[in-house]
């Protein structure tokens, strides 16, 4: 695992960079509002779910002591991430609902500055969790292969049955 969180971290956040980006830019209303848009993104979404999904079942994660050459490259873990957190309407749609709540049209700031600062700060939060966990699990579960086996096979699966509900809750409803 080393070598992979802070990449794959940096990716998720900037997967939410984006997500603010959009949403401080108006994009966000108009996306939602455009049904085949939010139906893409949701199923692609899915499809990438899934995909991460079976791979996490057919090979799952051991963890490495040392460094690995098969550990993969610091973009392939930052694109993941940010796939991750990109491609996860439930993002997009969580800062449509959240961040304008918290912006003052009468404010010194435009609101889509307000709203990228409020983004900027759930980005810098999100980011100690994430680092947190992952060097967290990281710990652990090199301590315990086989647990990290069975965490592995677990998310997999979890990923999968996520990947099945986003994309049955977006085709029939």
């Amino acid at each position: 695992m080393r070598g992979r969180v802070l990449p794959a971290v940096f990716g998720m956040l900037c997967g939410h960079l984006v997500a603010t980006l959009i949403v401080a830019a108006g994009v966000g209303g108009v996306l939602v509002k455009i049904p085949y848009a939010l139906l893409t993104l949701t199923l692609m979404g899915a499809a990438y779910l899934l995909w991460l999904g079976f791979n996490m079942l057919l090979k799952p994660s051991l963890p490495v002591q040392g460094t690995s050459s098969n550990d993969g490259s610091c973009m392939a873990w930052a694109i993941k991430g940010l796939c991750v957190s990109g491609l996860n309407p439930k993002v997009l749609l969580l800062f449509l609902a959240l961040l304008p709540q918290f912006t003052d049209v009468s404010a010194a700031w435009p609101v889509g500055g307000q709203i990228v600062a409020l983004g900027l700060i759930h980005g810098f939060s999100c980011g100690v969790v994430y680092l947190a966990v992952g060097y967290g699990a990281r710990a652990v579960l090199a301590s315990r292969p086989a647990a990290a086996i069975n965490v592995s096979r677990i998310s997999g699966a979890a990923m999968i049955v996520i990947a099945v509900a986003l994309a049955a809750e977006r085709l029939f409803t």
